[in-house]
């Protein structure tokens, strides 16, 4: 071999094994932790993340990952492929950007998927829905299109919410936050505040509670709702449980009904940043109370029940990712879905965890917040 080809050869050598070396590495972190029902074992699959906001579990137990800045990402293996082409623009502002992914129910058939983003617009940025088709490579999407666009957009950067949660008949429950303004979250004639449900197609389904538009607009499912980030649909009742932000104070969990008012900011348990009370109070008639609230706050980032065979003790608890204090609060709950306690996993051992989701094989994947966010997976430790 040239020595000049070899010379050259030696050092790339070196480097890609120093990547694999890495790569190794950060599959084989793990750590364990005691919880009250025994030792867990929290492995790291994947670090160097942009402010991962989403992750959901493809077919073959790959991930794909959401990135704030507008990046959708496939992890496989320990390894994070190039951002996927073809995903709408987003506008990365303040609090917004590229938030969750959800897939179709058919997505092993169509490759269907849908997201949710911050876009640009007139009079600034709104939350936006949008689905598309994922190439069999994975290397990109075709076929998108917008299905909802909220109303009316503001220059603020704050409260986009928004997960997205597929119903059994297929309709989409997604929630957005007031925005910033608390001024607007009692607004029938806004989107914001509000959880909402459109046809996978974009349209409204017969069925909303306000379908003719004549009081409300027909999206709406719900109202008063500060900042929901994180949405479920209970497989077993078909209920829909939000979680959302509070101010000082004041995050709650909240059992979503058509055509119900959670009250924010006529009530809350909360206060506000500057000390003072917020509205009328903690209760009033025509308004929902919580089904569970936190203050201090939290600071929720998304919710998921458990259904599994991992944790056979935790079924039908309700896992909250937290980013103010670190952590992962586990919900119980009774035969009859009320919440009577809190276990809090992993207080400060990751940062602050942003996405939560039970996996098929009944683990909890996780996506730490930040630019350097991890994609986590807590298992049972073996032999316990």
């Amino acid at each position: 071999m040239p020595a000049g080809r070899h010379s050259t050869e030696l050092p790339i050598a070196l480097a890609l094994a120093g990547l694999l070396a890495a790569a190794s590495a950060t599959r084989a972190e793990e750590r364990q932790f005691e919880t009250r029902s025994g030792t867990v074992t929290v492995s790291t699959l994947a670090t160097g993340l942009k402010e991962p906001w989403a992750v959901e579990v493809l077919p073959d137990g790959a991930m794909i990952v959401t990135e704030k800045a507008g990046a959708l990402r496939i992890v496989r293996n320990g390894g994070v492929s190039a951002p996927i082409s073809g995903v709408p623009k987003v506008a990365t502002l303040g609090q917004g950007g590229l938030l969750d992914v959800a897939l179709d129910p058919d997505f092993a058939e169509n490759r269907t998927l849908y997201l949710s983003m911050s876009v640009a617009g007139s009079g600034g940025a709104g939350t936006a829905i949008a689905r598309g088709t994922l190439s069999a490579d994975e290397r990109s999407l075709a076929n998108v299109r917008e299905l909802f666009r909220m109303t009316p957009f503001s220059r603020r950067g704050q409260h986009f919410g928004s997960r997205i949660a597929i119903a059994a008949d297929g309709t989409l429950f997604f929630g957005i936050g007031d925005r910033g303004d608390r001024n607007r979250a009692q607004d029938m004639k806004d989107h914001a505040a509000s959880i909402l449900r459109i046809n996978a197609d974009g349209s409204i389904p017969a069925d909303n509670p306000h379908a003719d538009g004549r009081k409300a607009l027909p999206e709406i499912w719900s109202k008063g709702h500060r900042n929901p980030q994180g949405i479920v649909i209970d497989r077993e009742t078909g209920k829909v449980i939000t979680v959302e932000h509070g101010a000082r104070g004041g995050d709650e969990v909240n059992i979503a009904e058509a055509g119900k008012n959670y009250g924010w900011p006529v009530i809350t348990y909360g206060r506000d940043y500057s000390g003072k009370e917020i509205g009328e109070g903690q209760v009033k008639e025509g308004y929902e109370q919580p089904a569970f609230y936190w203050d201090p706050s939290i600071a929720p980032g998304a919710i998921d029940i458990y259904y599994g065979r991992m944790f056979p003790e935790w079924n039908g608890d309700l896992l909250v990712a937290a980013l103010k204090y670190q952590l992962l609060s586990r919900l119980e709950r009774g035969d009859d879905g009320k919440i009577l306690g809190e276990e809090r996993m992993l207080r400060g051992e990751y940062g602050r965890i942003r996405d939560v989701k039970v996996a098929p094989d009944g683990a909890i994947l996780m996506v730490t917040d930040g630019n350097d966010g991890a994609l986590l997976r807590m298992s049972r430790t073996v032999g316990q």
